[in-house]
Formats: C-alpha cells, sequence, structure tokens
C-alpha cells in the first residue's frame, strides 16, 4: 500500500490545525482499509496534548517531527553556507523532512508513489509561507511522490505569480468556490481541481453541556449562551487602531444590557506566539464582575466543537471555530479577514450572505459588530433551518475528499 504522508501541519495548539488534521485521519481510514497516514508536525509533543496523541495511541497515524535546523547551529550553519555557496534552495526543506526522506529512499524500486499531501488549508494566503511552500512541493516531488494540496484557499489575484509552484501539484482541492473560480481564471486547468468543503466540517463532537459545565454562577447557568471568538491575527489587521476591541467591547455590553443571554469566550488557538487567550482574556476582565461572561479553559478541537455547539449563537475570527459552529447548525457571524471567509459563507449561503461576514480590515465604527450581530438575531430561524438544510450534502461532500486522490 502506498505511503500517505501530511505535511505542513504547524501543531494543534492551533486547533484549526487539529481539526483538519483529526478529520482527515478519520476520513483515510475509512476511505481504505488499515491506511495509516504519517503526519509530519511541527510540533509533536504538543499535538500529544491532544485528540491527534490519542489518535497516535490507537495506532491510527504516525506523527513524525519536522527537523528544526534553527534549534542546531552546527546544522544550521552548515546548510546556510551550503546554500550560498550552491543556490540550493531546497536544502533547508530537505533537512526539515529529513526523518520521512530516509525512508522514502528506502522503499523498494517499483512500488506505488507515495501521496504527499500538504494540508495548510489557507498557507498560501501568507506571503512569508509561499516559499516554503514551494520548496516542500518540489522536494517531495523529487522524492518521487505524487503531490496534492489539500482543502486550500488562495486569494485570486495572486494566483498568476503562484502558478508555477501550483502546476506542480497533481491535484489541488480548493475548500470554497472563490478560490476554485480565481484558480481556474489564473491558468490552473479544472481537471486537475476539485471543489470540497473543508475536511473539519467532518470533525466529530464531544458534547458539552455549558448548563454543567460552571462558567457561570448558578443564578445564570439556564440561560442561553453567545460563543465569541477573537484572534490577535484579526486584531492586527485592523485598519483604524483599537477598533476591534472597542467593538467587542460594544457587543458585549450590548448583549447584556438588551438580552437575557450570557456568553462563553472561546479561544480557538493558544500558540504562545497567536494566541486568543490574549485578547479574550482582556475582554473577560472587562466583564467578569456581572457573571455572565466566561472564558473557556483550552481543549481538544472535539471538545471547542462541543462547546460551540452548545451556543445559541457564534461570532468567530478563526475560521475553524467558524466552522464548528457552521456544521453545529448555530447561526454564526464571521469576523473575517481573508478570501477563505468569504468563499464558505458564500458557498453555504448563497445569495444570502450578506451581513454574515464582516471584513475587519473595514471596521470602523464601533457599533458595527453589534449592529450585525442584532441582525443575525433577526435571522436565526431562517439561518438555522438553512444550515439543516446544505450541512448533510456538505459534511458528505466533505468526507469525499480523497476521491480521485488515494
Amino acid at each position: 500500500m502506498s505511503p500517505l504522508i501530511l505535511y505542513m501541519h504547524a501543531g494543534s495548539g492551533n486547533h484549526g490545525c487539529e481539526a483538519i488534521a483529526d478529520a482527515l485521519v478519520r476520513l483515510c481510514g475509512e476511505e481504505k482499509e488499515r491506511l495509516k497516514p504519517i503526519l509530519l508536525s511541527n510540533n509533536v509533543s504538543q499535538d500529544r496534548q491532544y485528540m491527534l496523541g490519542q489518535l497516535e495511541e490507537e495506532g491510527r497515524l504516525t506523527l513524525v517531527e519536522e527537523q528544526h535546523i534553527a534549534a542546531h547551529l552546527m546544522a544550521h550553519v552548515t546548510y546556510y553556507g551550503w546554500r550560498k555557496i550552491t543556490g540550493d534552495a531546497e536544502s533547508f526543506l530537505r533537512y526539515r523532512y529529513r526523518t520521512i526522506l530516509s525512508q522514502l529512499k528506502k522503499r523498494p524500486e517499483g512500488a506505488e508513489a507515495p501521496v504527499a499531501i500538504s494540508i495548510g488549508g489557507d498557507n498560501y494566503c501568507y506571503p512569508e509561507m509561499v516559499g516554503d511552500l514551494a520548496l516542500s512541493n518540489r522536494v517531495f516531488r523529487r522524492a518521487g511522490c505524487r503531490t496534492v494540496l489539500l482543502g486550500c484557499s488562495v486569494e485570486p489575484e495572486t494566483v498568476p505569480s503562484l502558478r508555477q509552484d501550483l502546476m506542480n501539484y497533481e491535484r489541488i482541492i480548493a475548500r470554497e468556490s472563490i478560490t476554485w473560480q480565481g484558480l481556474v481564471e489564473g491558468g490552473i486547468p479544472e481537471e486537475r481541481l476539485s471543489l470540497v468543503p473543508d475536511p473539519a466540517f467532518t470533525l466529530e463532537t464531544v458534547p458539552v453541556s455549558l448548563s454543567d459545565a460552571g462558567l457561570f454562577p448558578a443564578a445564570y447557568q439556564q440561560a442561553p449562551v453567545v460563543g465569541i471568538n477573537l484572534s490577535p491575527m484579526a486584531r492586527d489587521l485592523e485598519q483604524v487602531p483599537g477598533i476591534t476591541m472597542r467593538a467587542y467591547e460594544r457587543l458585549i455590553r450590548d448583549i447584556l444590557g438588551q438580552t437575557d443571554m450570557n456568553i462563553a469566550l472561546i479561544p480557538h488557538v493558544v500558540w504562545p506566539s497567536n494566541d486568543d487567550r490574549g485578547p479574550l482574556t482582556a475582554l473577560y476582565e472587562t466583564f467578569r464582575e456581572t457573571g455572565r461572561v466566561a472564558l473557556v479553559a483550552d481543549a481538544p478541537a472535539r471538545v471547542l466543537k462541543g462547546t460551540i455547539a452548545a451556543c445559541r449563537f457564534f461570532i468567530g475570527a478563526r475560521t475553524h471555530a467558524t466552522i464548528a459552529a457552521y456544521s453545529s447548525l448555530v447561526p454564526t457571524l464571521v469576523l473575517g479577514y481573508s478570501v477563505k471567509s468569504r468563499g464558505i459563507a458564500q458557498d453555504l449561503f448563497p445569495g444570502q450572505e450578506e451581513g454574515l461576514v464582516l471584513p475587519v480590515q473595514g471596521l470602523s465604527r464601533e457599533e458595527e459588530i453589534s449592529r450585525a450581530f442584532f441582525g443575525l438575531m433577526e435571522r436565526e430561524e431562517p439561518l438555522r433551518t438553512h444550515l439543516a438544510q446544505v450541512m448533510p450534502e456538505v459534511i458528505a461532500r466533505a468526507c469525499g475528499v480523497f476521491g480521485g486522490v488515494l
């Protein structure tokens, strides 16, 4: 059986990364019996704190740590010198993946080509990552792998500059239609493309009872809950300094003042360099004395999905937090900052997505998020009914993400 390598996994402290990998491991097992993927990870110890560690213990995947050249002074100096002299830009990536590359070299001649799948989702939206993405693609191809870009979002205007690299993938699986259309218009042949929802739509859910979780004092435990997520990344992209936090504070004040609902602040990324708990803790401290605002603890992606599923509404900046809400039929307002948010909402609510995504770069007044949320409340039942109608097909399509690949 051909090896299946999942790479560009940044670590489970980003629970969106965890959700993608978790879902794909399960789908691998369903697609081909006994197929056990190799997951190349930037942080295996982090993965083992959450669900991927359990899946490893169950024998459903193999976790392999990438080599970190910056952590090894002599290797860093040696490879830097080599690259400077020879122009061999791939050398750093060969070092990064050398554990798995050495295994691939031992495969018998004539064996079926391995499949190496880049699972980073929106990595191509970040200019600083494009170089390593292209080099990784080339390294795995040189090692005899078929390469696939799975569940991706790509800003359409960048496709022409990325075309040479993108054409090196055997197949590209876009997760929303704006990306798919941009790839086609940018010159990628349609026969190389698929349009399949993000695999995280299929993520299993650990049920959570918010009334039993001890988040709120007894007097408030039975009230409906609004889930709120905010990321430092969204805040950093604002064009009006401080507007995002002011808008979230206004939102919370209006919910507390105009409804009987509680608020759960839900982190979805807890990396030290990019930790949702920073802005969420600041919001919690502002409103903690009300007894109606709680800060949810870090947990595996499946548990966080259960927490989000127990909310009546959800407002989120992290894409996979909003995917957890959508797939749990929770009416959702997205604070978006890239093509992925617009594309996913457009595909789920064709012609109805207006008012469901607010670009953070366009925030200029502190009442904007609150106004959009109360507009969401007015559409609660139609939105919930629509999600109930479309989600079975969305999940079914996402379950077929490996079609034509394995």
